[in-house]
């Protein structure tokens, strides 16, 4: 009760700032950040409120109800955008709320999207209006070692999400940002896995993550097709995914697999070589990293595209032969 009527003061204390000079000098009040600034991101599906807290949980020195109420008397809060935000110096809960809702003409954003790999992410970093290029010139190696991951390969370790940045940015700030925001992703993620995931850390969800993201845009069947893939893992049958090839055949890949391909003695050609592959193929998002270490509860071993998008699973060779039939070859 006391909670509520704190929350209740402070609300009545901020519609009367807004209703005069005092708010306004709230608004335009300039706060200073944390050394090296602030990053908080901004879930799809978040209210003003919660918007509110998880700025003030990511270090900016404001009041979460005062925040609030400022976002909510603005008119503008329904237009808030989900992403990841980075803060540098110092900012006014006017500049804020305008960042926020993408109407600050001195920010950019660039869009990393699921599914990506590295080689596009550089292609999209080289193409972001108002952001400083610093690693065109550098090796996959060489990035990597700059942000403090000599020896990691760079495939899926960032992760997609729309990043806003001040102009004159640095591309590799960006890549920090989005870097960290992988790490945060698979660490919670690996700490809700259930016991049926035949994962053994953290790196094997990511790279089993990646597969699912190939495999299929439709979040419904992700878990499903994590089922299929944990199940084979634990029985030590080959994954035999088709993405893995693809990626492992890298520019020369024309579009078409052929039968020689999945013949291809490539440590990514998942027919040839048990287990999963040595890295990463893509940037999974968030569903493709919780669907990883939460397969569901099936038998599953088979899956064949049903033409519509969906998938369409089976527990034995003779069920999913039927299913080809069916689905594929259409007899």
């Amino acid at each position: 009760m006391r909670t509520w009527i704190l929350r209740a003061l402070t609300l009545l204390f901020c519609l009367a700032l807004a209703g005069g000079g005092v708010g306004v000098w709230w608004v335009g009040r300039v706060v200073e950040l944390p050394p090296g600034g602030i990053e908080l991101e901004v879930e799809p599906g978040m209210g003003a409120r919660q918007v509110a807290a998880v700025v003030v949980q990511a270090g900016v020195p404001l009041d979460a109800d005062a925040l609030y109420v400022w976002f909510r008397l603005s008119g503008q809060s329904r237009r808030i955008l989900a992403g990841s935000y980075g803060f540098e110096t110092s900012l006014t809960p006017w500049q804020l709320l305008a960042r926020l809702i993408g109407s600050d003409v001195s920010m950019r954003t660039v869009t990393l999207v699921e599914g990506w790999n590295f080689r596009q992410v550089r292609q999209a970093l080289a193409g972001a209006e108002g952001l400083k290029p610093t690693i065109k010139s550098l090796s996959d190696a060489d990035l990597m070692a700059m942000l403090g991951r000599a020896g990691v390969p760079p495939e899926g370790r960032f992760f997609p999400d729309t990043y806003s940045y001040a102009r004159g940015t640095s591309d590799i700030k960006v890549l920090q940002r989005a870097l960290r925001a992988m790490d945060q992703r698979l660490e919670a993620a690996w700490a809700q896995r259930n016991p049926r995931t035949a994962l053994r850390s953290p790196e094997q969800a990511l790279i089993l993550a990646s597969i699912i993201e190939k495999e299929t845009g439709r979040l419904a069947d992700q878990p499903m097709i994590s089922a299929v893939f944990n199940n084979r893992l634990a029985m030590g049958m080959r994954l035999q995914t088709d993405p893995t090839v693809i990626y492992g055949l890298g520019a020369s890949f024309d579009g078409n697999l052929r039968k020689a391909d999945l013949q291809e003695d490539s440590p990514f050609n998942t027919y040839t070589h048990a287990g999963l592959p040595p890295t990463p193929i893509a940037m999974p998002g968030r569903a493709a990293l919780l669907a990883a270490v939460q397969p569901a509860a099936s038998k599953a071993l088979y899956f064949v595209a049903r033409g519509d998008g969906s998938s369409q699973f089976s527990a034995t060779l003779e069920e999913h032969n039927r299913a080809v039939n069916t689905y594929q070859r259409q007899k």
